[in-house]
């Protein structure tokens, strides 16, 4: 039987950390010797997309921004901006004024760029023109002349109707007189005693009385009533002369009206000849002139010229030729603008056309439009009303669809033709959330601009490092950094993309290190930066988001978590997990455990049936069942019932990292080999029993170190990670010495047959191609207890 393989498994000191060579760095004692690199390091390919993207003016040619954050995306969109502005279109300037025919549907003016407020300052003074200056124009003694001689014609000719008939009455001992009746008066005949108009109650009296015969009075009223019927005739011809007389004093008015504003605004269209300007100014003639005139001349509030104000919503007077918005809090009206209400005191509300304003949508006209995805789509009713713009191109101003209509009705502006490229930036998750869930979001967004999260390992790129840091240094007063220093920020670098041969493009994140790191320095006080300051900043940091790592080192050393670091155990093994704090990982042992007997439910996963289980560990754990039929070829069925759970596990557990310790616990129990539990394990597996690599290998590593140091190191504690798994290790330099010393180690496995010799002090055994392995190996052993369950199961069947 061959012996199990220890020593070739383990991982060389060497590689599990990459130290920067002294040599990348040796060409400067600090960063002030450094030039400064404006620009964004790395991402040639991400730039190529975006100065296409931005340059291009065509449909759907907006810009998706994908990468992590950290990695520059603004800064480098900021700069591609800045030089590709020029070819904006230039937008023009826009005001809404009231619509004469549709109050509801506020119009839109467009004008040349600059002149919206020099608009609206003219028809403010149109509108002082009206309030205070009309009536006196109209108060000329030429048309004084022309109402008194109107008003002469028509005296003269209600006299021509009247006269004769007076002089009728006269002759019939009757009078034409003007009575009171109500709060008006009206004309009336009555009789003349005495030769004086005498009203109906007096000439009552005096019949009452005696002075006039019953007989007299009877051929008065006959008399009366004659003339009566002959003055209803006149009076409607007096009413229609009224009436002629009336428009024509109004048509007198109204064409001078006419004449006299008309006048004004000439000055003002040839100042704005643009037709719907020159409409707008025609239609606030006319409605003088029709409906506002007797207010004037009555001396009434004006309070109707607010339907005149211009409400200017895009103004260009400032020159700026190619805007670049960055709208940080993207709700439906920061996006397309609202309309403000004014509160009335008695109740309700009252809005009109001056109480719209534009969103950044529209003040980005002619420019750029940038948009954080994640803020876009979390806000109701912003995406749909953004995507339902990039395929009009209109920007509908009002209430969002995801608002309840609490105002009721409201105003329906005339949407503006705007034309903006919008770039979105998000990270994958939010580009495959959009692209898998939105199908116009592809023909919307054709342009994807990638960034690249990490770049080679090599001098150019420390390089790099130290030109970021420099301009950081520079803009932000911290102090110079030495080589030393950088090399250190570089190893970091490294850390956080997690692969040893590849540096980060995230310089938030480092610089962030730096900044703290010159704070250290500072307070030290030291005037340069040092490798002993990077290192104080990764730790202080770290330091401070680890609590739950603490408290769980600290349930493990007082014995409420239970976790074993020494002997070993017949189904019981350590996995390694994982915990987020923001950037930063944590990883921390789980102790898996496993039963087995004959019987046919084949294996459970207690945390799927309690429903903690993921998707993704679900299916690993599925796995394990394909795994098994290939390790054990028998002839006859599997015939055993298992289970397997975390222990003292109460969230829910995902991924499948912990598939391959999950095999190797379920094989101890069924063969009963127990388990080293100074060893710990972390890889995923597929079918055929390769260990495939996982995430966080540097974190679960130094999560069991932890522990283990919180009982003393022994010597012979590690940790199993899969072979693809070397090239990501970035350990901490603790734990690289304590390997150097021999009291831990790091072991790297390609197959379920090395971690099983590691675990177990036993050979694994190789099929020979039959189901059979040799006599003593552990995989022999799992074949012939399978067989066991089987004969067992066979024979309670039997009975």
């Amino acid at each position: 039987m061959a012996e199990p393989r220890h020593a070739e498994l383990r991982v060389p000191v060497d590689e599990l950390r990459w130290r920067c060579d002294p040599a990348w760095v040796a060409a400067f004692s600090s960063t002030a010797e450094v030039e400064p690199i404006p620009g964004v390091v790395g991402q040639e390919d991400a730039i190529e997309s975006l100065r296409f993207g931005l340059e291009i003016h065509a449909p759907g040619q907006n810009v998706f921004v994908r990468g992590i954050t950290g990695t520059g995306r603004l800064t480098l969109l900021k700069r591609l901006l800045e030089e590709v502005r020029l070819a904006c279109p230039l937008a023009p300037d826009r005001c809404y004024v009231h619509n004469f025919t549709d109050s509801d549907r506020p119009r839109l003016l467009s004008l040349p760029r600059g002149r919206a407020r020099a608009f609206a300052k003219r028809v403010d003074e149109l509108i002082g023109f009206i309030g205070e200056e009309l009536l006196t124009a109209l108060s000329s003694d030429a048309l004084r002349e022309r109402r008194n001689t109107l008003i002469d014609r028509a005296k003269s000719e209600r006299d021509a109707l009247t006269d004769p008939f007076e002089k009728e009455l006269a002759g019939l001992e009757l009078a034409l007189v003007s009575i009171s009746v109500g709060p008006g008066t009206q004309m009336a005949i009555v009789p003349l005693i005495d030769s004086r108009p005498t009203p109906p109650e007096a000439f009552e009296a005096m019949v009452a009385e005696g002075k006039i015969s019953e007989e007299r009075s009877r051929a008065t009223i006959e008399k009366i009533g004659e003339q009566v019927r002959r003055f209803e005739r006149i009076a409607r011809e007096l009413e229609e002369l009224q009436e002629s007389h009336r428009k024509q004093l109004h048509g007198l008015f109204e064409g001078e009206s006419r004449k006299v504003l008309s006048g004004f605004v000439r000055g003002v269209a040839r100042e704005f000849p643009q037709e719907a300007a020159r409409e707008f100014l025609d239609q606030i003639v006319e409605d003088v002139v029709a409906h506002r005139l007797a207010s004037l001349s009555q001396g009434e509030d004006t309070e109707f010229t607010r339907h005149y104000r211009v409400n200017v919503v895009s103004d260009h007077s400032d020159g700026a030729d190619c805007p670049v918005i960055v709208e940080s809090n993207p709700t439906f009206q920061n996006l397309f603008g609202g309309i403000d209400r004014e509160f009335l005191t008695e109740g309700g509300f009252h809005t009109d056309h001056r109480g719209l304003h534009v969103g950044s949508v529209v003040r980005a006209d002619g420019g750029y439009l940038l948009l954080e995805a994640r803020d876009v789509i979390s806000e109701p009713g912003a995406w749909r009303a953004l995507t339902r713009f990039l395929r009009t191109g209109r920007a509908e101003i009002g209430q969002s669809e995801a608002e309840l209509p609490i105002y009721g009705p409201t105003l329906k502006p005339e949407p503006p033709l705007v034309s903006v490229k919008v770039v979105l930036i998000g990270d994958p998750e939010i580009y495959a959330l959009l692209d898998g869930g939105d199908p116009e979001f592809p023909h919307l967004f054709k342009v994807l601009a990638d960034f690249e999260t990490s770049l080679p390992c090599e001098q150019s790129t420390v390089a790099s490092y130290a030109g970021v840091i420099a301009r950081i240094a520079k803009e932000e007063q911290l102090l110079p950094f030495s080589g030393d220093a950088i090399a250190a920020l570089a190893e970091h670098g490294a850390r956080i993309s997690g692969r040893s041969d590849r540096l980060t493009t995230r310089f938030g994140r480092l610089a962030d290190i730096a900044r703290e790191a010159s704070f250290i320095a500072r307070k030290a006080p030291r005037t340069l930066v040092g490798r002993a300051d990077i290192e104080g900043a990764v730790r202080q940091g770290k330091r401070r988001a680890d609590l739950p790592s603490r408290r769980f080192r600290r349930f493990v050393r007082d014995g409420t978590i239970g976790i074993a670091t020494t002997g070993s155990v017949i189904g019981q093994v350590n996995g390694l997990a994982v915990v987020h704090a923001g950037p930063l990982v944590y990883g921390f042992p789980s102790r898996i455990t496993a039963t087995i007997g004959p019987g046919t439910a084949g294996a459970i996963n207690i945390e799927r049936e309690a429903q903690l289980s993921g998707a993704i560990h679900t299916k690993g754990f599925y796995i394990l069942g394909g795994l098994l039929r290939h390790l054990l070829r028998t002839d006859h069925p599997l015939a055993f019932s298992a289970s397997i759970a975390f222990e003292q596990s109460y969230g829910g557990i995902d991924g499948d990292s912990a598939s391959a310790a999950e095999m190797c616990c379920l094989l101890s129990a069924l063969t009963s080999v127990p388990i080293r539990q100074d060893l710990a394990m972390t890889g995923a597996i597929d079918q055929h029993g390769r260990i495939q690599p996982i995430g966080a290998a540097n974190e679960k590593i130094e999560g069991y170190y932890d522990i283990c140091s919180e009982f003393g190191l022994t010597g012979d504690q590690g940790v199993i990670i899969p072979r693809a798994n070397v090239r990501d290790l970035m350990l901490r330099v603790d734990i690289v010495e304590a390997c150097r010393a021999n009291r831990f180690h790091v072991y790297a496995v390609e197959t379920i047959h090395e971690a099983l010799e590691l675990f177990t002090g036993l050979s694994a055994g190789e099929s020979d191609g039959n189901g059979d392995y040799p006599r003593g190996t552990f995989l022999a052993k799992a074949v012939a207890r399978a067989h066991e369950y089987w004969e067992m199961v066979k024979g309670s069947s039997r009975g």
